[in-house]
C-alpha cells in the first residue's frame, strides 16, 4: 500500500517521449529529427522532467503514474535517464507503464553530426530492471506482460495494463502503433478486478492504448484491439475509471452504453502545454482536474538563462503549430492555390484546431462554430482536400461537457 491516507493524491502524465540528452549532439541529423517529430520537443525534455520532479518533491503527491511512451523511440538510455531524473522522490512514488514505443522499437537511435546509429532497445527484463521501484510497489504482477497492480491507499487500487504489441528480440522494424491486451493478461486483469471487489477496494485501470473510440475520424491503432472484452471486465466489476494516453490529445468521455467507465485521455507531455492530471481519491468520489506544468518556478538559475526554458509554453506552441499548420499545410496546399494569404489562413485555421483539440480545449458554441464553417478558408480547405471533412467536424465539441475536469461518484 503506498499510503494509508484516505484522503489523498495522485498525477499522471503521458508521452514523455524522452531522448536522452547524451544520445545526440544538436546537429543535422538531430535537427532533422526535431523538424519531423510532430509537434514534440526533443530539445529540453531533461530539464522539463527535472523541473516536474521538482516540484513533486515540493507537493509531494502520493505517486506520478506514467501511461506510456516514456521514451522517444524505445532507446534503452532514455528509460535509464528518466528513472534518474525521479530518483529524487522519497515521499512520491514514480509508476510507469510501457507504451508502443518504449519495447523493442527498431527505431531506437542515436544522433552524431549527419548520420543516425542504432541505440541499445529495452528488452522487457531491462524494463523490469529499470523501473524496478515501480515493480517493487506491486501488489502482484502479470507473468505474461509488464502489467502489474498496486494498491494505493485503503479504497483503491490501481491495475496498470500493458497493452503494446511487441516482439521477444530486438529489431529493426518499426514499432506497432496498434495494441492489445491479449487473453492470458485479461485472465490476470480479470483477478485483480476480483480482489479487489473481495476486499472492497476500488479499481482505477491504467494503459497505454484507448478503451473507447476519442475520435470518430481518427481511431484506428489507438483504441485496443480487445476493447470489447476488456469494457465487460469493466462493467463485471464496476470498474468507474480508467486512465490511457497515446492520441497526444487531452480528452474525457463518461460511460459508454453498459459500461460504466469513464475513460481520461491525457494528452502529451513533451508537446503542447505540458498537459499532466491531478487526481484526488476520496471516501465517495475521485476529483480530476487537467492542469498545464508552468516549469519557469523550478529552474535552475543557469536554466533561467535560455530564452526558450524561459518562455517554455510559447516554444511549445510554436512547434506545435509550425508542425501541423506552416511546414505541412503551406506547402501542400500551394500546389492548388496561387493565393498566399488565403493558404496561409487555412493553414492557420488548421493548425489552431488541431490545437484546441490536442489540449482539451475544444468546446465551442454553436454560434462561433457555424462562423468557422461558412469561412473561406474552411470551405475552401474542405473542398480541395474532402479528406479533411469529418476529422475537422470531429475536432471542436458543442455539448458543454469538459474535457478538462471530471468528478466520479461512488
Amino acid at each position: 500500500m503506498i499510503t494509508k491516507e484516505r484522503n489523498t493524491e495522485f498525477w499522471v502524465i503521458s508521452d514523455t517521449h524522452l531522448i536522452a540528452d547524451s544520445l545526440h549532439d544538436e546537429g543535422p541529423a538531430f535537427s532533422r529529427m526535431q523538424k519531423t517529430s510532430q509537434g514534440k520537443d526533443l530539445y529540453y525534455q531533461e530539464v522539463a522532467l527535472t523541473a516536474f520532479m521538482r516540484m513533486a518533491q515540493r507537493k509531494k503527491p502520493a505517486a506520478i503514474i506514467v501511461t506510456g511512451d516514456v521514451t522517444f523511440n524505445g532507446e534503452r538510455v532514455s528509460a535509464e535517464k528518466f528513472a534518474q531524473i525521479f530518483k529524487p522522490l522519497k515521499e512520491t512514488k514514480l509508476l510507469v507503464l510501457p507504451g508502443n514505443h518504449d519495447i523493442f522499437d527498431g527505431w531506437a537511435r542515436e544522433f552524431r553530426g549527419k548520420k543516425q546509429f542504432y541505440a541499445g532497445e529495452i528488452s522487457p527484463m531491462f524494463w523490469r530492471s529499470i523501473f524496478d521501484k515501480s515493480y517493487r510497489e506491486a501488489e502482484d504482477t502479470d507473468p505474461s506482460s509488464l502489467a502489474y497492480s498496486v494498491q494505493l491507499n485503503p479504497q483503491y487500487f490501481l491495475v496498470l495494463a500493458d497493452s503494446n504489441l511487441y516482439g521477444k528480440e530486438e529489431t529493426t522494424a518499426a514499432p506497432h502503433t496498434r495494441g492489445i491486451i491479449g487473453d492470458e493478461q485479461l485472465k490476470w486483469i480479470e483477478k485483480q478486478f476480483r480482489y479487489a471487489q473481495d476486499n472492497q477496494l476500488r479499481p482505477i485501470l491504467f494503459m497505454h492504448h484507448n478503451l473507447y473510440v476519442h475520435n470518430p475520424a481518427v481511431n484506428k491503432g489507438y483504441v485496443v484491439d480487445d476493447a470489447a472484452k476488456l469494457r465487460r471486465l469493466c462493467t463485471r466489476y464496476n470498474v468507474k475509471l480508467a486512465f490511457s494516453g497515446h492520441i497526444h490529445a487531452q480528452n474525457i468521455l463518461g460511460p459508454q452504453d453498459f459500461t460504466p467507465t469513464t475513460e481520461i485521455v491525457t494528452s502529451s507531455f513533451c508537446s503542447n502545454d505540458q498537459g499532466y492530471g491531478v487526481v484526488r481519491v476520496h471516501s465517495r468520489h475521485i476529483t480530476y482536474v487537467r492542469r498545464n506544468f508552468d516549469m519557469t518556478r523550478y529552474l535552475t538559475e543557469k536554466d533561467k538563462q535560455n530564452y526558450t526554458l524561459e518562455h517554455f509554453h510559447k516554444y511549445l506552441k510554436n512547434l506545435q503549430l509550425g508542425s501541423i499548420s506552416a511546414d505541412m499545410m503551406q506547402s501542400e496546399l500551394n500546389k492548388y492555390h496561387g493565393d498566399v494569404n488565403l493558404v496561409r489562413e487555412m493553414g492557420k485555421l488548421f493548425g489552431w484546431m488541431n490545437y484546441h483539440f490536442f489540449t482539451g480545449h475544444n468546446y465551442i458554441k454553436q454560434n462561433e462554430l457555424k462562423k468557422i464553417y461558412v469561412s473561406k478558408a474552411y470551405k475552401t480547405l474542405i473542398e480541395h482536400h474532402p479528406e479533411y471533412r469529418l476529422y475537422l467536424k470531429t475536432l471542436y465539441d458543442t455539448s458543454a461537457h469538459s474535457n478538462l475536469q471530471v468528478k466520479i461518484k461512488y
